[in-house]
């Protein structure tokens, strides 16, 4: 009598013994291709069709937890947030510096030509003697080339405030993001360095040198976005509305840069749940 499982599932590979089965060595290791199939079946009749497991409730560890974190912005405080205008004005810019022509980027003194179209013509310049870039895995490098040396020895020192340098240099101040310098970068660096710059904005101060990186790197970051490209986005949309809600005044000069952090990462890369509505 054939079992429940075989009426609902035939045999894949069905397996004939008759008369012959009588012959077969069981016992012993298979000899040929019938004796090895014969003692499959033979090994599967035998399992029962319900086990149940025994365990021990004193072994088990304690229950686990993940936090999953979906939560949106921080709302802006009343009138700090930007118009609809002003954002849709911010996207069209940022779509023109990443495909056709030059803009001024609000908030900051820095002019970005198109990444998309110029890529391979600035890449091919060569860089001044005395820029030295990191290489991929130096996370802690690429921290000090974007922010200069005077920053980062202040946020490990715990110092607050740097002094201002006499003469223009980039090491202690940090490098532009000039096109000779992003436009060699791959898409993977481009990742890595937004993660590491994002993840400093985490435990440190908004400072300038930081605003124009990250919005150089987004405006060199491809789509579709990769998984996480969407997460670091997010982290530092979030990052800029909760730094927002801690400010004192509407005319703080950080506030620009915040908002159209936020404002890129929800309406260009289309994170639309983390954008700021219409007052």
């Amino acid at each position: 009598m054939k079992s429940d499982v075989e009426e609902l599932m035939p045999r894949l590979l069905p397996v004939e013994f008759g008369a012959a089965a009588e012959d077969l060595d069981l016992n012993g290791p298979p000899r040929n291709p019938r004796e090895y199939l014969r003692q499959v079946q033979l090994e599967a009749s035998l399992c029962p069709e319900v086990v149940v497991a025994q365990i021990d409730p004193k072994k088990l560890k304690k229950k686990q937890t993940i936090n999953a974190s979906v939560a949106g912005c921080h709302a802006a405080p009343e009138g700090f947030s930007p118009s609809l205008s002003w954002q849709q004005h911010q996207v069209s810019n940022f779509s023109h510096v990443r495909q056709k022509g030059v803009i001024h980027v609000t908030g900051w003194s820095n002019n970005l030509t198109s990444i998309t179209k110029n890529r391979d013509h600035w890449s091919s310049n060569i860089l001044d003697d005395d820029v030295k870039m990191p290489e991929l895995t130096d996370e802690e490098g690429w921290k000090r080339f974007c922010l200069g040396k005077t920053v980062y020895a202040g946020a490990s020192s715990g110092q607050t405030e740097a002094e201002p340098e006499p003469l223009l240099d980039y090491s202690k101040v940090g490098y532009p993001p000039f096109l000779t310098i992003v436009s060699r970068l791959n898409q993977s660096t481009v990742l890595m360095v937004l993660e590491v710059l994002i993840c400093w904005f985490d435990e440190h101060k908004f400072v300038p040198q930081l605003g124009r990186w990250l919005y150089a790197l987004l405006a060199c970051l491809e789509k579709p976005l990769l998984p996480e490209a969407h997460s670091s986005i997010r982290q530092l949309a979030r990052g800029c509305a909760q730094l927002r809600s801690t400010l004192e005044s509407q005319e703080d000069e950080k506030l620009p840069a915040l908002n159209l952090l936020i404002c890129l990462v929800a309406r260009y890369f289309e994170q639309s749940d983390l954008a700021d509505q219409p007052e």
